[in-house]
């Protein structure tokens, strides 16, 4: 690798960063004295497939050059940084050249705006279609897909690429134009609303044509920049939602925004978005997707904000007071699914002994449930010992670890709950 490429790489690889689709390793751990390994490898990120495997993916952008000039992104015009591209080529021998190494087993590929969005497209189309064909390279490959581009150049990049995803970034119109005044909502629910209908399309065409060629089998995805702007939890999870029900998105990916400029229309620089607010919102986006829940249940109108202190699962269960104690014996699964401690597999596991026997704690013990939590929410009552109910504030202040009340140290050793 020349100096020249191994500059871009190191300038483009960490301006991609700051695409939350795929993690990185975050490790700088070097090769020393002939060792095995190097976590060294820039632009190298860890994503996982559907049935768990993690894999290794070259993230990098084709360019940090763009036309716009959003306030919130460290590409933006008018910001001070070091300029570089990658050739069509130079993308297609790196990813070769990594993937022979070992290093990666795909590759995530992003890009500034240079010139206009059918210019950048094309050459992220060019680069999947070089790999493809030339290399008959057959590893994940994540292409954005920039907003504005023409229907016909996604309906290619979706020939090549796994993945596509178009980056929503702020969640209202507002917003869009506080901050990012050059761009226009429509232009990301367009080429969503394409790849949507090509990706159904092509499920159908496949079921009576089984050589019908793949369309971006692993679906589409976008990207939220929160706290940028002021748009509450609650409507970030509404937004999300309706991405998952009317365009088929396979996930929503959240970026807590890092101050990077002085800018009055952006949060002060030394004031980021806790971390732990951006892992709420990916609690709440699993509960939406997998558990069943509405945002309504997770969050009113009048509460929009996520508990920063515990859990959302938690967080409703202690506003729902009136569903709990649950029977695990008796209930629904999806009850069971709810009750804080206990995970879809957990709750299967569950539903499916309860045929055999009659479940005990020390049955649930062995289903590799949260206890201290679940504990709270669960009725199992061997007939002699009677149920002491607690309230939400208690609870709260038990599973934090907070101090005990004077009620609950005197009498929780009795507690027939577990």
């Amino acid at each position: 690798m020349n100096e020249r490429v191994l500059e871009k790489l190191s300038i483009l690889a960490d301006a991609a960063k700051y695409d939350v689709s795929c993690s990185s390793s975050g490790s700088s751990r070097k090769n020393k004295e002939k060792g095995l390994g190097n976590a060294e490898g820039m632009g190298i990120c860890h994503a996982y497939t559907e049935d768990g495997r993690c894999v290794s993916l070259l993230k990098i952008l084709l360019t940090n050059h763009c036309i716009f000039d959003c306030a919130y992104c460290v590409s933006r015009r008018s910001n001070d940084v070091k300029r570089a591209a990658f050739t069509v080529e130079e993308v297609v021998d790196l990813t070769i050249n990594f993937y022979r190494r070992n290093y990666i087993e795909g590759l995530f590929l992003s890009s500034g705006i240079f010139r206009d969005p059918d210019y950048t497209m094309e050459r992220l189309v060019q680069i999947a279609k070089k790999l493809r064909t030339e290399h008959r390279f057959n590893g994940y490959i994540h292409l954005k897909a920039i907003p504005g581009a023409s229907p016909e150049l996604l309906e290619a990049a979706g020939l090549y690429a796994d993945r596509l995803s178009v980056n929503m970034e702020l969640p209202t119109e507002q917003s869009l134009q506080l901050l990012a005044p050059e761009k226009k909502t429509e232009d990301v629910i367009r080429p969503m609303t394409v790849l949507k209908e090509r990706i159904i399309a092509n499920r159908d065409e496949r079921k009576t044509l089984v050589k019908a060629p793949l369309f971006a089998p692993a679906g589409q995805s976008t990207q939220l920049v929160v706290g940028a702007s002021p748009e509450s939890d609650r409507q970030i999870l509404l937004l999300s939602d309706s991405f998952y029900k009317n365009m088929k998105l396979k996930r929503v990916y959240y970026s807590g925004y890092v101050p990077i400029s002085d800018d009055s229309r952006l949060p002060s620089i030394g004031t980021p978005v806790p971390m732990i607010r951006e892992n709420r919102l990916y609690q709440a986006d699993w509960l939406l997707r997998y558990y069943g829940f509405d945002v309504n249940e997770i969050l009113a109108a009048d509460e929009p904000f996520l508990d920063l202190q515990v859990d959302p699962k938690l967080q409703w269960a202690l506003r729902n007071l009136h569903q709990f104690p649950v029977d695990v014996n008796t209930a629904d699964l999806d009850l069971i699914r709810r009750v804080p401690g206990i995970g879809l597999k957990s709750a299967q596991k569950i539903w499916e002994a309860r045929r055999f026997t009659k479940l005990t704690w020390e049955h649930l013990k062995r289903f590799n449930i949260a206890a201290n939590r679940a504990r709270y929410f669960l009725d199992l009552r061997t007939g002699t010992g009677l149920r002491r109910e607690y309230s939400a504030d208690q609870i709260r202040g038990f599973i934090l670890g907070g101090a005990q009340s004077k009620y609950a140290a005197n009498h929780s050793p009795q507690l027939t709950i577990f």
